[in-house]
């Protein structure tokens, strides 16, 4: 039986493995879960009914962070000791990069931000394989597999998310509603010092405009100002999905959650500094708006919002992009299953993923 380890650093990452992880079980795998304690990560897994080893919180400082890798190298060795799993998965995760090299087991890591430059030179040289979107910016040669899609596809394909109208029951909305979804981050994390997304007045700005026609509702990493508490989302964050989905309009600095709704046919506009070759190719495609700067975002806004067809047009657009790519769970559920064999074939070009999902 092979036995698999699949860290986890974000509660995106949770969604990412969730379903390839229940068909490894029926497969008749063992799963051995780590996680860090970032926003509602814990929760989630709860909700989904994964069990888990906690890793504790990364620190906001530097030498704080420093540390916390060093606590999780050492926690991930005596873990390796214990369980002396088959296969390593993790988004990028250094330490686990570096423990499955020091025990002779294949890494495989996920990787979508360009900019994380520091990580990726502490992951890279101990990994075995690393996947990453079609759309992304870098190449790393014969280590590296870009999938068709991006990591959002991976839980809402179709086969795997069905969307769900009793949130609006949730919701305390009726379901003719009009409602907009705005998401703030908190700027905590390696790559997001220096950058910026929208100030406090401009929130303000945006809920009080946008309430007016519009009911808004929020989710934020960080304390929100005081005026904008009232607009806090209040629902299980396992449930989050059918929100995106039934929004009129996303707006927010989340890349995850604008490129959820690339994946859902939800307007999005997403507003931060940072960019990342995802994003690019999926404004490209225009199924976002993405944009540096707060300026201008509430006229975008109004614009999207008085087109009744806006909607649907992009709906089709997915439809059409969709023909082109391939269920990536079960596309990730066989390269585990079958690996090593299963990277030589995909790297050789032996098999077209396209042909078996």
């Amino acid at each position: 039986m092979k036995s698999i380890h699949i860290d986890i650093i974000h509660p995106a990452n949770v969604h990412y493995f969730k379903h390839a992880i229940a068909n490894w079980k029926a497969m008749g795998f063992e799963i051995i879960i780590t996680c860090r304690n970032k926003e509602i990560t814990y929760e989630l897994l709860g909700l989904e009914g994964l069990d888990y080893i906690p890793m504790g919180k990364n620190p906001k400082s530097s030498i704080g962070k420093f540390l916390f890798l060093l606590k999780c190298e050492w926690n991930i060795f005596k873990l390796y000791l214990k369980k002396k799993p088959d296969i390593a998965l993790s988004f990028a995760a250094s330490y686990v990069a570096h423990m499955a090299s020091i025990f002779g087991l294949p890494h495989i890591s996920f990787d979508d931000t360009e900019h994380a430059k520091l990580n990726r030179r502490l992951y890279f040289p101990f990994t075995d394989l690393v996947l990453n979107p079609e759309s992304y910016l870098l190449d790393f040669g014969q280590k590296q597999y870009k999938f068709k899609g991006h990591m959002e596809l991976f839980y809402l394909n179709e086969k795997y998310f069905q969307p769900d109208m009793g949130i609006f029951n949730e919701l305390g909305i009726t379901e003719s509603a009009p409602f907009i979804f705005l998401r703030f981050v908190s700027w905590g994390a390696f790559h997001d010092q220096g950058q910026m997304g929208f100030s406090d007045d401009y929130k303000i700005t945006l809920v009080k405009k946008l309430s007016e026609k519009y009911k808004v509702f929020i989710s934020s990493e960080g304390v929100l100002p005081y005026k904008l508490q009232p607009f806090l989302i209040k629902i299980k964050p396992n449930r989050i999905h059918h929100v995106l989905y039934f929004a009129d309009l996303f707006i927010g600095e989340g890349a995850t959650m604008a490129s959820e709704c690339a994946a859902l046919g939800t307007p999005a506009i997403y507003v931060n500094s940072l960019d990342a070759g995802t994003l690019q190719r999926q404004a490209e495609d225009g199924l976002i708006i993405n944009k540096r700067y707060q300026e201008g975002t509430l006229e975008e806004a109004f614009e999207i919002l008085k087109d009744p067809r806006f909607k649907i047009r992009l709906k089709e657009k997915i439809k059409t992009l969709n023909r082109e790519r391939y269920n990536l769970t079960d596309f990730l559920t066989w390269l585990v299953a079958e690996y090593p064999d299963s990277k030589q074939k995909l790297l050789s070009g032996e098999i077209d993923p396209k042909s078996l999902f």
